[in-house]
């Protein structure tokens, strides 16, 4: 595991204890804070430790954080995790993965019912103990075995391309129900996170049986886990859980920002709102008259039809929901001229894509059909080299053929730019997978990892920085080559690719297939802050995956990518001239 994962895991850590033991929030979520900070770099923050001044440089690592950095590069350990944890059963970081079981019934179950892990856990429900703590009760109980089934056969949490489809869908479907004049999902899911835990459904209507009729009458249901109050739960067939929020019209656009988070991002806006004098929930925002939850005590918030009007009283603008993960974007600089963010609207070619010739199922022309039809005026031919022996990789002889036919069909299709191109494996040692007389001959070249993905970050950089620097190489195609939940990938110095792409005129690739997403939001900001620009391609392999391109959008959007940067969004003229330079 490296530096940065194990600190992550350490700070993750030590913040569950603190959780669990009653520690100040604050103290709290400063740890869950550094935590998450760890697992978004993109370099190996071990290269810092030789000084602490470089450490605290790093927005979000405090004096404190970088003695603990250093002792762990030093040492491999944190004294103070070691202390944190021995104060706490280590199985009781399980039970809070856990859905719906937070902190304080993690807590009540270890202090009363003796449990310790899920195997205790299972044994405490089925002894009857849990039953009678305070707070609990049968029904209770079943929902705590439920959730723990549940996570025995889910296991992982669920693709950004599976869950968006599923809420679009039920969304859709609410939406005509009579009575329903707000909905929308919100969570993980509305910020574009690459997986998500569930999906947040939430709803204003004026007939609140109507509305939970229909969702818990939806098709492909398991099992109705609540209905009734304001909120209704149900798990899909396909092991998603999704829940229902009926919330007030009046204060819809409140419950939206605070149920779409992240919980850092909302902690700062709350503080923000004590200091100018207010007080936020979910249910709007007020004046702050120094007694808690004013929506119970019939005060008029001073804003909470639309999170709009929220932001803009707290003298802030709009936060697009993929950027509000508490990394900068309620800073001054934000504020002062916010970033007109990349949309799909604004992708007008497609540069990675496959035909028949390697592992496409669309010709030629079928694939330039399809480009066309979806607006495009490039589309770039990229099969593979002749190393994916398992693609059908080309030959040279194969490639100059393919050449060819790639001309012919440009004779013949009006409408669209063909380009010549090839995604050329990039070998293990960084040469690229085709002589440079054959690079020559296309218009195009991505070049790309598909093999020895485990190499150590050191090489894997250097790997991929001669492929950068290569001059007939345009794009480095999906980086890390990391499928997401089953390969991690390479992880290389993201900051040091970014800067030589800038240097020799190299994109970065955004892959926009949701088991890839690769570069991942993260990267793309590393590539954003140092000058890199972007492409955002699908890898199509069949019409249907020009669909993927939202899910690239999506993560280029967290990854605070604006349309010039991004090649894809270039008129012809200056993305062919682009192009030619390296010819």
């Amino acid at each position: 595991m490296s530096t940065n994962a194990e600190l992550e895991r350490i700070f993750d850590e030590m913040a569950k204890v603190l959780e669990l033991t009653g520690a100040n929030p604050f103290r709290v979520n400063a740890h869950a804070r550094v935590a998450r900070l760890m697992g978004d770099l993109t370099y190996d923050i071990a290269t810092l430790a030789d000084d602490p001044r470089k450490l605290t440089a790093i927005d979000g690592i405090g004096d404190g954080t970088a003695r603990k950095i250093i002792e762990f590069v030093k040492t491999g350990k944190v004294a103070e995790h070691d202390e944190l944890v021995e104060k706490v059963p280590r199985g009781l970081f399980q039970v809070m993965e856990i859905p719906g079981l937070g902190p304080k019934t993690v807590k009540l179950l270890w202090e009363q019912a003796g449990v310790t892990d899920l195997e205790s856990l299972k044994k405490a429900l089925d002894s009857g103990v849990v039953e009678k703590l305070p707070r609990m009760g049968a029904k209770t109980v079943q929902n705590i075995r439920d959730s723990l089934a549940f996570a025995a056969k889910a296991g992982e949490r669920i693709r950004l391309g599976v869950a968006l489809p599923i809420a679009e869908a039920i969304v859709e479907r609410l939406r005509a129900v009579p009575g329903v004049t707000h909905i929308q999902y919100a969570g993980s899911l509305r910020r574009g996170r690459e997986t998500i835990g569930d999906i947040d459904i939430l709803a204003s209507t004026t007939d609140e049986n109507a509305l939970f009729a229909a969702f818990t009458a939806m098709p492909g249901i398991e099992k109705v886990l609540v209905a009734g109050g304001t909120k209704a739960s149900v798990r899909l067939e396909r092991g998603v859980q999704v829940d229902l929020r009926i919330l007030p019209e009046d204060s819809f656009g409140a419950a939206l920002m605070y149920f779409t988070g992240s919980k850092e991002h909302n902690i700062v806006l709350r503080e923000r709102a004590i200091k100018m004098g207010y007080r936020l929930n979910e249910y709007g925002l007020f004046p702050d008259d120094g007694d808690a939850a004013p929506h119970k005590r019939g005060v008029t918030p001073v804003a909470s039809r639309t999170e709009q009007e929220i932001y803009r009283k707290l003298q802030l603008h709009w936060v697009p929901p993929e950027l509000r993960e508490d990394r900068g974007e309620l800073d001054a600089a934000f504020q002062d001229k916010p970033p007109t963010l990349i949309e799909l609207p604004d992708i007008r070619a497609e540069l990675h894509a496959h035909t028949t010739a390697s592992d496409g199922r669309l010709t030629i022309d079928e694939l330039a059909a399809e480009a066309r039809r979806r607006g495009f005026h490039t589309i770039a031919v990229t099969d593979h080299s002749k190393s994916s022996i398992q693609a059908n990789g080309l030959n040279e002889d194969r490639l100059r053929a393919h050449i060819e036919a790639i001309r012919e069909a440009q004779s013949r299709i009006k409408g669209i730019t063909i380009l010549a191109g090839a995604e050329v494996d990039i070998l293990s040692d960084g040469r690229l997978d085709y002589a440079d007389d054959i690079l020559a001959l296309l218009d195009i070249v991505v070049a790309s990892p598909h093999v020895a993905l485990k190499q150590e970050p050191g090489k894997a950089t250097a790997r991929l920085l001669a492929a950068i620097k290569h001059p007939l190489v345009h794009i480095l195609g999906h980086p890390t080559g990391r499928l997401i939940g089953k390969r991690d990938g390479l992880h290389p110095d993201v900051n040091a690719l970014a800067a030589a792409a800038a240097e020799h005129d190299t994109a970065l690739e955004l892959n926009a297939n949701s088991l890839r997403l690769d570069l991942r939001d993260t990267h793309i900001k590393a590539a954003v802050d140092g000058g890199a620009l972007i492409a955002i391609d699908t890898d199509a392999h069949c019409a249907e995956h020009f669909d993927e391109l939202r899910y690239g959008i999506l993560t280029a959007r967290r990854g605070w990518l604006t349309p010039p940067r991004c090649i894809n969004t270039w008129p012809a003229k200056k993305l062919h001239a682009w192009l030619k330079k390296k010819r």
